[in-house]
């Protein structure tokens, strides 16, 4: 049995007994009930991952899935391909917007070359490359099969590989020049939604190009014509190897048992192909913010998550997970500090019972 398939039969529900402890409690917190609006959801849904009911992060960790894509050809992104390998190097010196944002919420960075044009002299940036890019989608489809395979197995490998080492609240991220338009067209198949419906301009396109990128997408689809019914079949022929590498990493921290964040909306493509390969998988993620790419919001539909946070954010790199993380810290903090009434010192014949309020 390969990765992946061994990794699908081992996602199991939710641990109900656990989630139902966990909102007894918050309901007998000294507060009114529900008073605390989506940070009760965020606890109980942590309790029903781990099964416990009090949690706390050990150690934070944002993977970041590199890659280029072959579409690049098309001139359907304002930004030069080579970007990808400089901004795969800038992550590793603590310089870009997921790294000032993790470093200040204390998470540390996964940097994973799955796919990057060029090779790399750093240390710091784990070498799991595919191909040098995927194939350009308007001309065939972006990789094979078992290359897509491949890809989603080295996100379950990179994610058992973190579990191992103590991590236990993963985010995700990637870079890769014209991604968002591997990424819409993934959502259109899936979704079945018209392509000017989910596409953007991603990095500034001007009106001629933003013409341009939506006509790709639709030909590419046209002539590539993937089977919505088969998620790889999908990701092989318009996606990426960045969007097959995250895809992966939801089903893995899920097979493990641990929360994964979601950033925008190539990390949002991602993990809906990781919910149509194993709809328990979404239950374990969490999605950190609506990014301002018009598809967002048709992913979360598609997904039935709704954001924790909506900042007008659309940078990508994993960029919302950091904030979420300190959402969701948060939410496990009122949850293991605060008392309930039982706890509190019940001779105190001032206390006033205010959870019906």
């Amino acid at each position: 049995m390969g990765i992946l398939e061994n990794t699908l039969r081992q996602i199991e529900n939710l641990d109900k007994e656990a989630i139902a402890q966990a909102e007894e409690r918050l309901d007998n917190l000294i507060k009114p009930i529900g008073s605390l609006g989506a940070l009760e959801d965020i606890a109980a849904k942590m309790a029903g991952i781990t099964g416990k009911v009090k949690n706390k992060i050990s150690k934070k960790n944002i993977v970041v899935m590199c890659a280029d894509n072959g579409v690049c050809d098309e001139g359907v992104s304002a930004a030069p391909q080579e970007i990808t390998y400089a901004m795969a190097n800038y992550f590793t010196m603590g310089v870009t917007g997921v790294c000032v944002l993790a470093e200040h919420n204390n998470a540390e960075l996964t940097i994973v070359d799955i796919g990057v044009k060029g090779k790399f002299d750093n240390p710091k940036i784990i070498n799991k490359k595919i191909a040098e890019g995927t194939k350009n989608i308007l001309k065939g489809s972006a990789m094979t099969r078992e290359e897509a395979v491949r890809a989603i197995e080295i996100g379950i490998e990179t994610v058992d590989k973190l579990v191992a080492e103590g991590y236990d609240l993963l985010g995700t991220g990637e870079v890769g020049i014209g991604n968002t338009t591997t990424s819409a067209a993934v959502l259109s198949v899936l979704s079945e939604l018209p392509v000017e419906t989910v596409v953007g301009k991603g990095a500034g396109l001007t009106e001629e190009q933003y013409i341009n990128k939506k006509r790709v997408i639709s030909e590419a689809i046209t002539l590539n014509s993937p089977n919505k019914e088969d998620v790889i079949d999908v990701i092989a022929k318009v996606g990426g190897f960045d969007i097959a590498g995250l895809c992966g990493c939801y089903l893995g921290a899920a097979k493990n048992r641990v929360p994964i964040v979601i950033d925008g909306f190539i990390s949002s493509a991602a993990a809906l192909c990781a919910y149509r390969l194993n709809p328990l998988a979404r239950d374990y993620m969490f999605s950190s913010h609506l990014s301002a790419e018009p598809g967002a919001a048709y992913m979360m539909k598609e997904l039935g998550l709704e954001p924790i946070l909506n900042l007008r954010m659309r940078l990508g790199e994993g960029t919302g997970c950091p904030m979420a993380f300190n959402i969701i810290e948060a939410a496990l903090a009122a949850m293991n500090n605060m008392y309930t009434f039982n706890e509190t010192i019940m001779s105190n014949e001032n206390l006033v019972d205010i959870r019906e309020k």
